[in-house]
C-alpha cells in the first residue's frame, strides 16, 4: 500500500480524495492546499466516513512537506474553467501557480509520480516536466482519457453497446483540436464503420459533442469533477497495482516526425513506474493532419508561456 499525495482540495482534488478512498488504494492520503483550513476540513470529513472503507491514515495542510513518501502525486491545483471559457485562457494564471508549487513538491520528493490534472492539461503538463526535471516517464497528465470515456459512452448508447465493449479514442491536444481515431475504432474486433447501424454523420456529431461536453456540464453545475476523479482514480490503480493498462494520457514526445519538444496524448502503457511505453500510431493521411494541426495548436500556446 502506497501513499498519495493531492495538491489542490477545490473539487477535483477532493472528489479524487474520496474515489481514491473509497477504492482503498493507499494506506495513505495527503491533502495540500495554500488554503489550509479548506485541505483540512476535506481531510476531516473523509476520515468521518472510515468506519466504512478500508482503513487509512489522512493529513492535511498547507505545507509541501506533506507530499514526502508520496508514490504518487496528483497536481489538481489552479483556477477553475469558467462558462463558455476556453481552456487557453487559463493559461497565464495557472502556470504562474504552477512555477510556485512544482519547486516546492520537489524539494520534498523526487521519486514520485507526478499527474497532472488542471487545465490546459497539454501545457501544464509540458510546464511541469521542464519544472521538475524528473524523466519523462514519470510525469504525465490525465489528457484525453476523459474525453475517450466520453466518447465511448456515447458511442455505446448509439449503438446500444457497453462502452466497456468499445476501443475507440480520443487523441492530440485535451482540448478543441483533439480528434477521434475513427480508422481504428472498433466494437469487439469490428470495424465500427462496418456496424449495421453505422453513419458517418452521426458518429461526427458524436464526436461533438465529446468536445462540447465540457462545457454543457460547467454551464449546468459550474464545474467537472465526479468524471475526472473517477478517471484519475484508474489511472492512480494501474499504477499502483502495476497494471500495465493504456491511457491516451498527455506526456511528453521528445519527436514525432517533423515535430518535437511536446506534450500531448496518445495510447500509452502505464505501470508502477510510470509510462512503460507509448504505443505505435497507425493513422490515416487525414488522421494525421488532424494530429499534426493538434500539436500545432499546442506548440502555440507553450511558446506564449
Amino acid at each position: 500500500m502506497s501513499k498519495i499525495a493531492i495538491v489542490g482540495t477545490g473539487f477535483v482534488g477532493a472528489t479524487t480524495a474520496y474515489t481514491i478512498m473509497q477504492e482503498g488504494l493507499a494506506s495513505s492520503i495527503a491533502l495540500i492546499d495554500v488554503k489550509k483550513e479548506k485541505a483540512e476540513g476535506e481531510a476531516l470529513d473523509l476520515i468521518h466516513g472510515m468506519q466504512f472503507v478500508n482503513s487509512m491514515y489522512i493529513s492535511a495542510g498547507d505545507s509541501y512537506e506533506l507530499v514526502k513518501d508520496a508514490k504518487v502525486i496528483i497536481i489538481c491545483a489552479g483556477i477553475n474553467q469558467k462558462p463558455g471559457q476556453p481552456r487557453e485562457e487559463l493559461v497565464k494564471t495557472n502556470v504562474a501557480i504552477f512555477k510556485s508549487i512544482i519547486p516546492e513538491i520537489i524539494k520534498y520528493n523526487k521519486d514520485a509520480i507526478l499527474l497532472v490534472v488542471t487545465n490546459p492539461l497539454d501545457i501544464l503538463t509540458y510546464v511541469t516536466y521542464k519544472l521538475s526535471g524528473f524523466s519523462a516517464t514519470k510525469v504525465f497528465g490525465t489528457g484525453t482519457v476523459l474525453d475517450t470515456s466520453r466518447l465511448r459512452f456515447l458511442l455505446g448508447s448509439y449503438f446500444n453497446i457497453s462502452p466497456k465493449d468499445i476501443t475507440a479514442y480520443i487523441l492530440g491536444e485535451h482540448g478543441d483540436s483533439q480528434f477521434v481515431w475513427w480508422s481504428h475504432a472498433n466494437i469487439a474486433g469490428i470495424p465500427i464503420d462496418k456496424m449495421s447501424s453505422y453513419s458517418k454523420n452521426i458518429l461526427e456529431n458524436i464526436h461533438q459533442d465529446v468536445k462540447n461536453a465540457v462545457y454543457e456540464v460547467i454551464r449546468r453545475k459550474g464545474a467537472t469533477y465526479f468524471a475526472i476523479s473517477v478517471a484519475v482514480t484508474e489511472i492512480v490503480k494501474a499504477i499502483l497495482l502495476n497494471q500495465s493498462r493504456v491511457f491516451t494520457i498527455s506526456s511528453y514526445l521528445d519527436r514525432y516526425g517533423e515535430y518535437e519538444d511536446v506534450c500531448l496524448s496518445l495510447p500509452t502503457v502505464i505501470n508502477e513506474n510510470g509510462i512503460s511505453q507509448k504505443l505505435p500510431l497507425f493513422l490515416d493521411k487525414t488522421e494525421e493532419k488532424l494530429l499534426a494541426k493538434s500539436i500545432e495548436k499546442i506548440k502555440e500556446g507553450i511558446k506564449n508561456i
